[in-house]
């Protein structure tokens, strides 16, 4: 069963979840390149693997083999479903 997340930003560290939607809109047009690039997509699945202590830090992820880190401005983009 999967739990409704706002966004990236809140899913807890070393958790997975599924990408519901990315508001693309949101990001500017070299971020949300980026974000397609990395393979960033609705259903594609993620990990939290680490944020920075201070609260404006990076979040690093893991989407596919590859281990990201995101501006927590384009992770608040990202909606997420939590994977229970």
């Amino acid at each position: 069963m999967a739990t409704m997340i706002d966004s990236l930003v809140t899913v807890p560290r070393n958790q997975r979840a599924t990408v519901f939607a990315i508001e693309w809109e949101r990001l500017a047009q070299p971020e949300a390149r980026r974000l397609r690039e990395l393979g960033f997509d609705e259903g594609v699945g993620v990990e939290v693997l680490h944020r920075a202590r201070l609260g404006s830090g990076p979040i690093a992820c893991r989407i596919g083999r590859m281990t990201v880190a995101l501006r927590r401005t384009v992770a608040a983009a990202i909606s997420v479903s939590a994977n229970d």
